[in-house]
């Protein structure tokens, strides 16, 4: 595969959040990271863009590849940006695949195509402004994926969480679609266990079964912080729940933890 040329190092002013991005070698290995703000965001690897070393991102691809059959083309909405990984992998493994990113620094997409140019044929349409705001203005069902990831939490984002926002992002997937959201948590996991139960509640307004999560399999055992990937889709598991999970436990990073619809209730209730 041809890589393209090293990336030069500018870097920018982002208007909405205030930080400065740039794209620098990464320090473990040959890809290239996202700083903004001196702290690292995403890991692109240009010569292959399969390879994804960030866990929860590992675990959204590893679903992607699990609802369709291989090489098929999807359409997908990204909301939230970064070093556009997901949407090199997507292209990469599905090629031919229709995507669209929302992000609210106008500065960065442009960046980050600059530096590290997307794989041959990408279809992506870069859409600037809140994610809230820009899903208003696109179609229902007009999405096999749907991937929300945004920092959020209990003090930031407050709008991008809740059921029904949940419900807007069901709403944009078409028959067979499965909506991917990163939730990214403290110690004790509240945030988690109150968004799944949102998110279960608007699944199941929607006629959709409830939410699988998969995330390392300590930070669930212990309850610690970090990133779980929940994951709402008509046919997920429909047919044998779990050979879908033994794929997915096998998928790895590991260790790993995939709990189905009826584990995560319980440890939403456990939680509190």
């Amino acid at each position: 595969m041809t890589v393209p040329g090293a990336p030069t190092g500018r870097s920018v002013q982002l208007a909405a959040s205030g930080e400065r991005a740039r794209i620098v070698p990464d320090e473990h290995d040959d890809g290239w990271v996202l700083e903004i703000g001196g702290m690292v965001q995403s890991h692109v690897d240009l010569a292959d863009p399969t390879r994804i070393r960030y866990e929860y991102l590992r675990r959204m691809a590893n679903v992607l590849d699990a609802a369709w059959a291989p090489g098929l083309p999807v359409r997908v909405l990204h909301l939230g940006a970064g070093a556009l990984t997901l949407p090199r992998y997507v292209q990469a493994t599905r090629p031919g695949s229709a995507q669209a990113v929302v992000d609210l620094d106008r500065e960065l997409p442009s960046l980050i195509t600059a530096e590290l140019p997307l794989p041959a044929g990408t279809e992506l349409d870069v859409v600037i402004g809140d994610a809230r705001e820009a899903l208003a203005r696109l179609p229902a069902g007009g999405f096999d994926a749907v991937v929300l990831d945004i920092h959020t939490a209990v003090d930031a984002a407050a709008h991008l969480t809740g059921e029904g926002f949940y419900a807007e992002l069901l709403d944009r997937l078409g028959p067979g679609g499965v909506l991917l959201v990163n939730i990214g948590d403290d110690a004790g996991l509240r945030f988690l266990a109150r968004e799944a139960r949102a998110l279960e509640s608007a699944a199941d307004r929607a006629g959709l079964p409830g939410a699988w999560a998969l995330a390392d399999a300590t930070l669930v055992e212990r309850r610690q912080a970090g990133n779980v990937v929940l994951a709402v889709g008509q046919d997920l598991g429909a047919g044998d729940p779990e050979a879908l999970r033994a794929g997915l436990l096998a998928a790895g990073p590991h260790p790993a933890a995939v709990l189905d619809p009826s584990a995560l209730a319980a440890l939403a209730a456990a939680i509190g």
